[in-house]
Order: structure tokens, then C-alpha cells, then sequence
């Protein structure tokens, strides 16, 4: 397959780029002030599915050929890869299945299925998502389009890069010179890292769910272990990254950062208030390394804010119980 060979490229996400532009605007580049900079927030938060995952699924579903897409489309996540896949599988006319975890936040589950997709789910404990996507692929003869280890999703992710470059330069006059990212499996870290070749990449994970910054410390691809804690952040638990990831990751990240789950609260109660944005935790996690003093910060650093998706009732209660 292709997609096992073909490796994402600069080309590719200015592709991906006038691509996204053509059919969804650009999100918003927001100043905010922290550890005595002016520091600036992509509101990925704000895109029609509520995170930026719409951006690769776009420009994965885009790429098909036209008998691809009649065959279909498979995907794996715990809720925005999900949603992105499945609202541009409608909007292509696409026919897709999505394997998520059983204990996805049931907001996820629900706007996936309502955007049209088939929702099949899975214990992410003891079950292989990877095994039971690609049986369902091989099953349809459909596409799989990997939440992160895919290159078109890579070049689609990376697209954000190419609106923060040219909105820094608007709005301030300069080149971005830094930019912090939440990261699961390292799809938008390494689009980031493509788009914007001149500028630092800082990938942010929660503790215990940190396989890039031990990759990254190691030299070597790492796993999260066999029983990692407890974590708010469903968008970004992912057990390790995949080589295509890894390759553009360790030549281009010099610094990264672990947050705890309250630097995260912190992080969604300060967006709300000074933002007036709505961040679900995995989305908030770049923000509570910025927040927490963890990465170093100058007045041309972007943090991205990649998403929005979380249940009402627990959003409530992140607000009103401050720790």
C-alpha cells in the first residue's frame, strides 16, 4: 500500500493547505499575555467539528481517487479524528466506519454517529484497535486513514502551520519562531514541523501518557507501558507514536513538556476566561505548558488550542472547581 511507503512532504501540506483553504475559512490567531510575552493562540478549537482534525481527514478524503472513496473509509479514534473523518466523508459522500474506544466522552460518540458514520467500538485496554479497523478495511476493501501515522493526514495536520506563519506575519510583522502543540500520536507535531521549517516545534503530553518526550529523550520510539495513569485528555492517549511521525519529530524537536491534569484545568478555566473559548483537556495541553512556565516563550510563539469537544457536565466542572 502507499500509504506504508509514501512519506509526507512540504509540498504536500501547501497542497493540503490551498485545499482547506478552498472550503473551510481560517481559524482565529488570538494574542494572550504569559511569562511576560505576548504569546498567540490558533483556536483549532473553533473549526466546524470543534478541533483540527478536520484538516487531515480533509485532505486525506480529498486525495482518493474517486474508486477509493466508493469503496469507502475506515479510521481508529476516541473522537476527533472521528468527527473530522466522519463530516468530510459526508460532505465527499463517502461511506465511513469508525472504531472507538468504549469509554470515549459520549459527546464524541454521538456527533460522530450523527454526522452519518458507522460507530464500532472497542475496550482500549485489552483490544487492538489497529487489528479491528484494518479487519474492517481489508473486510470493505475501504481505505484506512490512520488518526496519525498517516502521510496525507500528516500534510492535512500540518496546514495549520502554513495559516499560523501567514497570520504572525499579518498581525506582528514577523516570522513565528515557535510553535507549542498538544500531542498524542504526533500527526500535528509533525505536519507543524513541515509546514514551518524555521521554527521550533514543542510537543506537550500529559504525564504518564508521554511517549514522544521519552522518544525524543531516548532517540528511540517508546511506549506509554502497560498501565498508564488516568488522564482527562481522551484526544491525546495514545500508547507511542509511529516511525513516519518519529522521523520528522526527533529531527526537529529540541523541547518538549509534560503537564499535569490540574496545569491542564488551569489551562481550560484561563481560555475561558481570557479567551472566551471552550477547550476540551487534550486540546488545552500545549496552553498548560505555556501557562505552567514549561517551554520557553518569546512575543513570536504560537501555542496551538486544537480542541473543543468536551462534554458539558464536565466542563461545568472543571469551572467551578478551581484547584
Amino acid at each position: 500500500m502507499e500509504t506504508d511507503t509514501r512519506k509526507p512532504t512540504r509540498e504536500g501540506v501547501l497542497r493540503a493547505a490551498a485545499n482547506i483553504a478552498a472550503h473551510f475559512p481560517p481559524t482565529p490567531l488570538l494574542p494572550f499575555e504569559a511569562g511576560g510575552h505576548t504569546v498567540w493562540a490558533k483556536a483549532d478549537c473553533l473549526q466546524p467539528m470543534g478541533a483540527f482534525k478536520i484538516r487531515g481527514a480533509w485532505h486525506r478524503l480529498t486525495e482518493m481517487s474517486a474508486e477509493e472513496r466508493a469503496r469507502g473509509v475506515v479510521a481508529v479514534s476516541s473522537g476527533n479524528h472521528a468527527q473530522g473523518i466522519a463530516l468530510a466523508a459526508r460532505m465527499l459522500g463517502v461511506e465511513a466506519t469508525i472504531v472507538m474506544p468504549q469509554d470515549a466522552p459520549r459527546v464524541k460518540l454521538e456527533r460522530t454517529a450523527a454526522y452519518g458514520a458507522r460507530v464500532v467500538t472497542y475496550d482500549r485496554m485489552t483490544e487492538n484497535r489497529e487489528e479491528i479497523a484494518k479487519a474492517i478495511a481489508a473486510e470493505k476493501g475501504a481505505t484506512y486513514a490512520h488518526a496519525y501515522g498517516d502521510p496525507w493526514v500528516i500534510e492535512g495536520q500540518g496546514s495549520a502551520g502554513i495559516e499560523i506563519a501567514a497570520q504572525m506575519q499579518a498581525q506582528t510583522g514577523r516570522e513565528v519562531s515557535r510553535i507549542v502543540v498538544c500531542c498524542g500520536g504526533g500527526g500535528l507535531t509533525a505536519g507543524l514541523a513541515l509546514a514551518c521549517p524555521d521554527a521550533s516545534i514543542v510537543p506537550c503530553e500529559p504525564e504518564g501518557w508521554d511517549d514522544v518526550c521519552r522518544s525524543l529523550e531516548s532517540g528511540e520510539i517508546q511506549s506509554v507501558g502497560a498501565n498508564p495513569p488516568p488522564t482527562a485528555c481522551d484526544a491525546i492517549q495514545t500508547f507511542a507514536t509511529f516511525p513516519i511521525n518519529f522521523a520528522v519529530m526527533k529531527e526537529r524537536c529540541r523541547e518538549w513538556a509534560r503537564v499535569s491534569e490540574k496545569d491542564i484545568r488551569d489551562a481550560q478555566r484561563f481560555a475561558f476566561a481570557h479567551l472566551r473559548l471552550v477547550l476540551e483537556p487534550g486540546g488545552a495541553a500545549a496552553l498548560a505548558a505555556v501557562l505552567a512556565g514549561k517551554v520557553t516563550l518569546d512575543d513570536s510563539t504560537a501555542v496551538m488550542l486544537t480542541g473543543g469537544n468536551t462534554d458539558a457536565a464536565a466542563f461545568a466542572k472543571v469551572l467551578a472547581n478551581a484547584d
